[in-house]
Formats: structure tokens, sequence, C-alpha cells
């Protein structure tokens, strides 16, 4: 697959999640979790669904943009990381790389997350 100019943007807050290496699994083993699915998973599902009915002037890609990115990405940037964790990271990415969302704004997000997590 050739690589394409989202698989070219490296993105700090992405790189730092991949190297905690906070995957389900072993979050589920560390805690005694049994679910085997990811309770975040359904809102990225949502989100997922939402952006590709959206309708607006952002940048937002289509449904085959989405997943042809994703895929690129999964398959590239993200190969170590397993699902669905990729797919949750190249979303992050994707909206990232087309101004939808900014690198200050998805840090602010996941230090309320971290810090309602620890709390």
């Amino acid at each position: 697959m050739e690589s394409s100019p989202i698989e070219n943007t490296e993105l700090a807050p992405l790189k730092n999640i991949v190297a905690r290496n906070q995957v389900w699994s072993r979050m589920t083993a560390k805690y005694g979790v049994s679910n085997p699915v990811p309770p975040w998973k359904t809102s990225l599902d949502g989100m997922c669904d939402a952006l590709d009915r959206s309708v607006c002037d952002a940048d937002i890609p289509t449904f085959k943009e989405r997943r042809d990115e994703e895929d690129a990405l999964a398959a590239s940037l993200y190969a170590d990381v397993p699902y669905p964790e990729n797919q949750l990271v190249a979303l992050a990415h994707t909206l990232l790389a087309r101004g939808i969302i900014t690198e200050a704004e998805l840090t602010e997000r996941l230090g309320r997350i971290r810090a309602r997590l620890e709390s």
C-alpha cells in the first residue's frame, strides 16, 4: 500500500498513547475485568457512524476516506496496536490531521479523562 499524506503526519499525543501500551487486553488482566469489549467501543462506533453521515463545512472524511485512512494507518503507524485500539487511534489521527480537532484539545481532553480515572 502506498503511503498517503495522512500517514506522514506525526502527532505527539497519539505517539504518547501508543507508547503507554494501555490496550484493553492488558487493562482487563490488570483490573480483573471479564468484558472482552472495551466500554468505549460503542462510543467509537457511534462517532464513526455520526461522521459517516455528517454534512458540514469541516473537512470531515467520507466513509470510504475514513476507512481507507484507518486501514492505511493500522497497517503502518499503528501496526503494533491491536484492534479496536488501532481503530480508535486511527480515527483520532484522521481528525487531528484534518484539523477537526487540535492536539491541544485532544491533550486537554485526555488529561481530564485520566484525572477522572485516577481519582
